[in-house]
């Protein structure tokens, strides 16, 4: 049964197909709790923020922490934070990776549409 996603501020729908939902279970390096995760999107629906800031690690004054690029998606008709873009979907390539472990950070890989729940309304379509 297929579900509708709104936003919970103005109740836009969304236009997300759970066709494309990641299962509950599957692994992202950037972790998932909390958050529903798609592998594409109606574009349309969302505005895109860039973020691009380093954020301390640990609290000494020589260590610069880490880097963090990720981009924002906000509803298009209210402007509320919904989700983020990251880049740890399913790897663009077959490659076995680096010494053949796996997948590594130098695969190039699909971006992953996380959306907090928190954020959305889901109802069950009828």
């Amino acid at each position: 049964m297929a579900s509708i996603y709104t936003c919970i501020e103005c109740g836009t729908n969304l236009n997300l197909n759970t066709t494309h939902l990641y299962p509950q279970d599957f692994y992202f390096e950037a972790g998932n709790k909390g958050t529903l995760s798609f592998s594409s999107i109606d574009s349309t629906k969302f505005r895109f923020e860039k973020e691009d800031k380093v954020r301390p690690f640990f609290e000494t004054v020589n260590y610069w922490g880490i880097q963090r690029k990720r981009t924002k998606i906000k509803c298009n008709s209210c402007g509320c934070l919904v989700g983020y873009i990251y880049d740890d979907g399913q790897p663009l390539t077959i490659s076995p990776g680096q010494f053949g472990l796996g997948p590594s950070q130098a695969i190039p890989r699909a971006p992953r549409y996380r959306f907090k729940t928190k954020a959305l309304r889901i109802a069950s379509e009828t």
